[in-house]
């Protein structure tokens, strides 16, 4: 199944396909072959990011100005489609690298911060984290638990985060942390703030022993007494949590375009094996029940790329998007989940193999559904947007 057949119907000029047909060309031959061991060993392939950063994937929606590729939403959900096929644990390595580490800084950073930490961001050579999530915390902004008060001029940090992409390789500058830094009317005010990676009382736990995304470094994070200048606070003080929510918008968008990607992956892998594999005499493929199971799947992946495609070009348009987003990752976690369990049944037992894509699909895809806003999130969204409250 080629990339110009998949891509058919959706309206993209020539400069898209090319970098589409580019970033697939690159998973086949770079990131196909060392994701089996990469997931088994839960390394993530630093020389395989450092290639993606020499190919400018890291600065797809920045300006030239800082080092970008002067793109958009678009282009980065192209990228991130192409590798999340092969492999969604260096796709997600992209996303977050972008969504949650640069982007931040790039919407809300002084021109200081900007120059200081956009241009190695951009250009793969380093790598930031968003430090959210905490045990009792993450859409709920009133539980935030991590404070930040300020003392001769440094902000001292305490509390811990959990589930932090990006947060603990070997080229990751600093995590971007929320935290409590007083009261307004009585509630929380929260802020966001740089802390760099080796800053005294800020600890990088070991890393989780997780179900999927093996190859993607995620990381608890303790913070006690970890003091960093003044100067670090990322954007307006308070509006920490609200500056994140737009985060998370954009965010939905390049995770529906990763889980786009992972039902194609199990898609492209399904028909090759049903067309492969002989039962009774004949191709598997010439089975009623197998090509009812792979239309369906080929109309999941249609869909979510749709969806993702159509709230990207609002984003990029500078028109309100946040509706079009929740859409988009919901419909296309849930086609993630069920390509996914679709593809293991096509390849029967061999499908519960680990050095088969559609194994590490099966069990990557689940967090696609639950990572960066829940199913139950995006319908919350989805609902308000009706008008329907409580």
């Amino acid at each position: 199944m080629s990339a110009q057949t998949e891509l058919t119907g959706v309206d993209l000029n020539e400069e898209q396909r090319e970098l589409a047909a580019m970033v697939r060309e690159f998973a086949d031959e770079v990131v196909a072959p060392q994701a089996y061991e990469a997931d088994r060993t839960h390394t993530l392939n630093l020389d395989v990011v450092r290639q993606m950063g020499e190919m400018g994937l890291f600065g797809l929606p920045f300006s030239e100005e800082y080092g970008g590729q002067g793109g958009d939403y678009l282009a980065l959900g192209l990228a991130i489609e192409g590798i999340a096929r092969v492999d969604q644990s260096l796709a997600i390595t992209l996303e977050a690298g972008v969504s949650l580490g640069a982007m931040p800084v790039y919407r809300f950073g002084t021109e200081e911060q900007k120059q200081e930490h956009l241009p190695a961001l951009l250009a793969g050579e380093a790598m930031a984290g968003f430090g959210l999530t905490e045990p009792e915390a993450g859409s709920d902004a009133g539980a935030t638990r991590t404070t930040a008060r300020l003392e001769g001029g440094e902000w001292v940090l305490n509390g811990s985060k959990q589930f932090i992409t990006n947060s603990g390789t070997a080229i990751t500058r600093f995590v971007t942390m929320t935290a409590v830094t007083g009261e307004n009317e009585g509630r929380k005010e929260i802020s966001t703030i740089i802390v760099p990676n080796g800053t005294p009382g800020f600890t990088v736990e070991p890393p989780y022993d997780k179900v999927g995304w093996n190859a993607s470094d995620t990381h608890p994070l303790t913070l006690a007494d970890a003091r960093v200048p003044e100067t670090n606070l990322l954007g307006e003080r308070g509006l920490g949590f609200k500056n994140f929510l737009s985060i998370l918008d954009e965010g939905r968008i390049a995770i529906a375009a990763l889980a786009t990607g992972a039902a194609e992956g199990c898609l492209e892998a399904a028909v090759d094996y049903a067309n492969k594999r002989t039962v009774f005499g004949a191709a598997l493929s010439t089975r009623q029940n197998a090509q009812f199971t792979l239309a369906r799947m080929r109309a999941r992946v249609h869909t979510a790329r749709l969806a993702w495609h159509h709230a990207a070009r609002l984003r990029d348009a500078g028109r309100p998007f946040a509706e079009e987003a929740a859409i988009a990752k919901l419909v296309s976690g849930e086609a993630a989940m069920d390509n996914a369990r679709d593809a293991t049944q096509i390849f029967g037992g061999n499908g519960f193999m680990n050095e088969y894509s559609v194994a590490r699909h099966y069990r990557d895809s689940k967090i696609l559904e639950i990572g960066e806003g829940t199913t139950e999130v995006q319908l919350l969204v989805i609902a308000r947007s009706l008008g329907l409250v409580g």
